[in-house]
């Protein structure tokens, strides 16, 4: 059977911001205390092991969406790679990891903006809101993302300024992330909570079918933004860390805000807060957008309900796996709290770039573009990250992984 393909429009430009926009959301506001929970004095060498994870999964999803420039990701490159089978398991990985990203993209949007009473109904607004944006077509998209990354980017120098320029920062602070021997199951625990403030640069390789020159711009869009997400990230790290020490770190649910509010900067506090309410409705708008396309990929071979992978005829997105992610991530939001929705989420996004790292591996010669230990490392690093995380969110996440495979088993026997 024939599909309607979806229409080229997005140019190198548009790949960085929105690449830009699926990394720089609430995690790059919130992260970094639970992070330092886990790792104490040692967060600096967590956020470098999530960085090298990133890379190897970075450089493995450049490689792979060259070679198959078209939506889908890891769904489409563990089908043609692996087998059908390995390809539905990352396709229905990143479907439940990122349905539970988007929930905890629109709750943080809620609690940094409205009284508690108010967060759950706010962040189901919040998301139904996005996805009439997405819906009228991939151009209005990325048009909002633009505005929400220099909005966010702004609100980040402000906090970094004010903390810097107008508190106390202590080099000490800094340096005694390198005092005592590391816990390195907190460290790794701590680059896995990390990990879920960089997810998001393979975004831009979910919207291969929309991207003009796929085979350039989709592997330059990828490192640019990753690169640009890692300066900054690490930025934020250590002045954190100057400003509050790491227990203070760790003390912290808003770090950056609280850094700002420990000096004399206090007018910038609530930018700061701003900063993180758009955050995480730009990383909303960018979760929508691939997870949508990604459901459009599996519709089209028929490992979710064919009906998904409906194109407006007019707008040219995928409008029905667009309004049924958004009555799922609705129902999310009311009976799901932050943490359970993030410790849910970064299991499932874990396996699904175990997966690409795989998949890379396998590619011959005349595809290759980085060596394969670095797509082996990758492997390793995203199945030891998430055995890291709580028990109860490794165990929901086999279930459901489960129930996935199994319910394809029961189609696939009947058909």
């Amino acid at each position: 059977m024939t599909f309607p393909s979806l229409a080229r429009r997005l140019n190198l430009a548009d790949t960085v911001v929105i690449g830009l926009s699926a990394m720089i959301g609430a995690g790059v506001f919130a992260v970094f205390g639970p992070a330092a929970q886990a790792a104490g004095s040692w967060l600096l060498l967590g956020l470098v092991v999530a960085m090298v994870v990133a890379l190897a999964n970075a450089t493995s999803s450049v490689q792979l969406a060259a070679s198959y420039p078209t939506s889908g990701g890891t769904y489409v490159y563990g089908r043609a790679q692996l087998g059908h089978w390995w390809g539905f398991a990352a396709g229905w990985c990143f479907v439940i990891g990122k349905s539970a990203s988007c929930a905890a993209m629109a709750l943080t949007f809620a609690a940094y903006t409205v009284p508690e009473p108010w967060q759950r109904p706010v962040a189901a607004v919040a998301t139904l809101g996005l996805t009439a944006v997405g819906y009228r077509g991939v151009t209005r998209t990325v048009q909002l993302a633009r505005v929400i990354v220099a909005v966010v980017l702004a609100a980040i120098v402000v906090a970094l300024a004010g903390a810097l320029l107008g508190g106390t920062p202590g080099l000490p602070s800094v340096q005694g992330a390198a005092a005592g021997t590391p816990q390195w199951y907190g460290v790794a625990q701590s680059a896995g909570l990390l990990f879920f403030a960089f997810a998001g640069y393979a975004r831009v390789a979910t919207l291969g079918e929309e991207v003009r020159d796929p085979e350039r711009t989709i592997p330059r869009g990828i490192v640019l933004s990753l690169a640009a997400v890692a300066v900054l990230y690490a930025a934020v790290a250590v002045t954190v860390l100057a400003t509050l020490g790491p227990q203070g770190t760790a003390a912290s649910e808003a770090p950056l805000a609280d850094a700002v509010a420990a000096g004399s900067w206090r007018w910038a506090e609530p930018v700061v807060r701003l900063g993180a309410a758009v955050a995480s409705l730009g990383a909303l708008l960018a979760l929508v957008a691939g997870v949508s396309r990604t459901v459009l990929a599996m519709a089209r071979e028929r490992d979710l309900p064919g009906w998904l992978a409906a194109v407006h005829p007019r707008f040219r997105v995928p409008h029905r796996a667009e309004v049924v992610l958004a009555v799922v991530v609705v129902t999310l939001v009311l009976t799901m709290d932050l943490r359970g929705a993030i410790g849910f989420s970064s299991f499932g996004v874990l396996l699904y770039y175990a997966v690409a790292n795989a998949a890379a591996f396998t590619q011959g010669a005349a595809h290759r573009r980085y060596p394969r230990a670095l797509q082996a490392l990758g492997v390793a690093g995203c199945t030891g990250l998430a055995a890291t995380l709580p028990p109860t969110s490794v165990l929901a996440g086999l279930a459901v992984l489960g129930a996935g495979l199994t319910g394809r088993a029961v189609v696939r026997a009947r058909r």
